[in-house]
C-alpha cells in the first residue's frame, strides 16, 4: 500500500517560486505603466510557459521575466531551449486567440533585480528558424 505521507517541499524551490511570482507581478506593473495591457499571466501548455502576454497598439508581446541578483545576470538567463519552449507556447496561445492573428508579434524580456528599475528588452529573441 502506498504511503500518504507528504514530502515537504524543498525550501529552495519554494523561495524560487515566490521570487518568480513577485518578479512577474513587478514586470506586469511596469509594462502596464508603459501602456501595455496584460492579456495573460503564466500561460502554460505542455510545450512551455509564457510569463506574461501583453498588448499595445496592434502588438502582442510574449514576455519572459527573469529575476537575478544583477540585471546583467538576468540578461543571459533566457536559454535557446527556453526560447523554443516559449515560441511553441506562443503558437498554442495564438491558436486559441485568432483575434490577434494579424497583430505584430514579438518576444520580449523584462529583467528584474533588487534595487533596480525593471529593464524591458524588446525583441529579446525571435521565432525565425
Amino acid at each position: 500500500m502506498a504511503s500518504t505521507e507528504r514530502i515537504p517541499p524543498d525550501p529552495e524551490r519554494v523561495a524560487a517560486f515566490r521570487t518568480g511570482v513577485s518578479a512577474e507581478a513587478r514586470a506586469a506593473a511596469f509594462l502596464t505603466e508603459q501602456g501595455y495591457r496584460i492579456l495573460a499571466q503564466r500561460f502554460r501548455t505542455r510545450q512551455g510557459e509564457i510569463d506574461l502576454i501583453a498588448a499595445k497598439r496592434g502588438l502582442v508581446a510574449f514576455v519572459e521575466v527573469k529575476a537575478r541578483a544583477r540585471l546583467d545576470d538576468a540578461a543571459y538567463a533566457v536559454t535557446p531551449r527556453q526560447q523554443q519552449r516559449i515560441i511553441a507556447a506562443a503558437s498554442m496561445w495564438l491558436a486559441t486567440h485568432p483575434e490577434h492573428a494579424t497583430d505584430e508579434l514579438r518576444f520580449d524580456a523584462v529583467l528584474i533585480a533588487p534595487r533596480s528599475s525593471p529593464r524591458h528588452i524588446t525583441a529579446a529573441f525571435d521565432a525565425s528558424p
